[in-house]
C-alpha cells in the first residue's frame, strides 16, 4: 500500500476511535480550522541524505538555541533525549529544573525562569517538561531561539494518561477499581475542576500550551482560535506524535541538523471534542501542510531511512535483537526508568554485558532516562561552570513536590 494511503488508513481509524471517546466524553464536535497564512564520533555516518537542498539554498550551520515545549505522553521524551545528545555534542548549556523542582520545571505552576538552576543558565537549550508562559522563555532563552512542541491524537493519549496518572490524579483515584471504562461511562462523577493535576484529565494540552482548559469550544469557539494563534506566533514546527519519524525529518531540516542527530531509542513506553481534539486537527493538518513543502515523496524517503538507521544503532548497541525490557529486568542502574505505580511497567533498554569504551558510553546516554540524564548533565553543568560549592537558591512559596510513587533504588519489586 502506498504511503500516502496508509496515513489516510491510520488518521480514520484514530478519527473513528477518538470520536467513541469524545461522545462518551460529552464533548462536541469541533471544526477543523484551516489558517491561511557533532554526529557520534565512534561510527561512520550512516547515510548521505537523500533530499538535496535547493541549489539556489546555501548550506546553514545547525541552529544550537531549541525550546523544546515537553508536552505529556506525547513521545516528549524521545525528543528530549535527542536534544539532550545533540546538547552535549556540540557543549551546549541545556535549561535544567532548580532542586525545589526536582526533573521538572515546577508544573503544573506556570513556567518561571526563577525555576532554572543557576548553573545552567544562560542555555541554548530547553526540554523538561513545564507549562508555557511565552514572556518568561523569552526572558530566559536568547534571541534568535527556535520553539517546538509535538501534539498526539486526544484519545491515545487520555488512555496513556489515564493509566501513567492513575494514583496521582484526583478524577482517575475516584474511579473504582482503576476502571478507564468506568470514568468514561460518567467522567462528571469523578472531575472536579481546580484540583491539583486535576489538568491530567481533562485538555492537557491546552494546559501545558498555557491555555485554559477548562474552556469548551463548543461554548467558545473564539478561545480555541485564539490560543492556535497564539501557538503560531510563537513555535515553529508543532510535531505529530503519530507521525514521529516525519516530524523528526521537518525538525532537522529546521535546524539544518544531520539525520544522524535525531536518531533515537523509544523512551517512557508503557507494556502492552474538547480544546485538545481542536489543537490536535488543526495542528496535524498544518503538519502534512509542511510535509507537502518539503515534498512529501522526499520526507518519505528521509523517515524510511530514518527507521533503518534507527534499527542499525540499536542493533549496534542493544544486540542483534534488542527488546525492551521491564525496569526490573534491566541491570544497568542508569538505564532503569522511573515507575509511576505497580500496575504501569515503563519499559526501557539494557546494555550487553562486558561493553566498554566510547561506543558503550554514546549507548548508555540513547537509552537514558529523562531523571538520570537530568542529573547527570546537571552535575556536569556545575563541574563546567565551576559552582560545585554554590548554595542553592531558596524559591519563595516552593510548590509542590512531583509527582512520585515509589522510592529512588531498585525499581518494579
Amino acid at each position: 500500500m502506498p504511503p500516502i494511503l496508509q496515513h489516510v488508513q491510520q488518521a480514520t481509524k484514530m478519527m473513528s476511535r477518538r470520536k467513541i471517546l469524545l461522545l462518551v466524553l460529552g464533548c462536541s464536535t469541533v471544526s477543523l480550522l484551516i489558517h491561511q497564512g557533532a554526529q557520534l564520533s565512534w561510527y561512520p555516518k550512516l547515510f548521505p541524505l537523500s533530499c538535496q537542498p535547493l541549489r539556489d539554498s546555501p548550506p546553514r550551520p545547525k541552529h544550537m538555541t531549541v525550546a523544546f515545549l515537553k508536552t505529556h505522553k506525547t513521545a516528549g521524551t524521545t525528543v528530549q533525549n535527542i536534544l539532550f545528545r545533540f546538547a552535549e555534542r556540540h557543549n551546549l548549556t541545556v535549561a535544567l529544573p532548580h532542586p525545589s523542582c526536582e526533573h521538572q520545571f515546577c508544573y503544573p505552576r506556570n513556567f518561571s525562569a526563577h525555576f532554572v538552576h543557576p548553573a545552567t543558565r544562560p542555555p541554548h537549550v530547553l526540554a523538561s517538561h513545564l507549562r508555557f508562559d511565552r514572556a518568561e522563555l523569552e526572558r530566559l532563552m536568547p534571541p534568535g531561539t527556535v520553539y517546538v512542541t509535538i501534539l498526539r491524537e486526544p484519545a491515545a493519549m487520555f488512555e496513556s494518561l489515564f493509566s501513567y496518572y492513575n494514583q496521582y490524579c484526583p478524577a482517575f483515584r475516584r474511579v473504582p477499581n482503576a476502571s478507564l471504562e468506568a470514568f468514561l461511562r460518567a467522567p462528571e462523577a469523578y472531575y472536579r475542576a481546580g484540583e491539583h493535576f486535576a489538568m491530567f484529565a481533562h485538555n492537557t494540552l491546552a494546559y501545558d500550551l498555557g491555555g485554559d482548559n477548562e474552556r469548551s469550544p463548543r461554548d467558545d469557539a473564539a478561545y480555541l482560535a485564539g490560543l492556535i494563534r497564539q501557538v503560531e506566533e510563537v513555535f515553529s514546527l508543532v510535531m505529530i506524535a503519530e507521525y514521529f519519524d516525519e516530524s523528526l525529518v521537518l525538525l532537522r531540516r529546521l535546524l539544518a541538523w544531520d539525520l544522524d542527530d535525531v536518531l533515537y531509542a523509544k523512551l517512557n513506553a508503557r507494556a502492552a471534542s474538547s480544546l485538545d481534539a481542536g489543537l490536535y486537527d488543526h495542528f496535524n493538518a498544518t503538519f502534512w501542510r509542511r510535509v507537502a513543502s518539503a515534498g512529501r515523496a522526499c520526507v518519505e524517503r528521509e523517515a524510511r531511512e530514518l527507521r533503518e538507521a534507527r534499527e542499525r544503532l540499536l542493533r549496534r548497541c542493544f544486540g542483534e535483537e534488542p527488546v525492551l525490557r521491564p525496569a526490573a529486568q534491566i541491570r544497568t542502574k542508569q538505564l532503569q526508568p522511573w515507575q509511576p505505580s505497580r500496575k504501569v511497567d515503563i519499559m526501557g533498554y539494557d546494555l550487553p554485558s562486558g561493553g566498554a569504551g566510547p561506543a558503550t558510553e554514546a549507548c548508555l546516554k540513547l537509552a537514558m532516562p529523562e531523571v538520570q540524564y537530568s542529573s547527570y548533565l546537571l552535575r556536569k553543568q556545575k563541574r563546567r561552570g565551576g559552582v560545585r560549592a554554590r548554595p542553592e537558591p531558596v524559591l519563595d512559596n516552593p510548590p509542590p513536590r512531583p509527582i512520585r510513587a515509589l522510592p529512588r533504588g531498585p525499581q518494579g519489586h
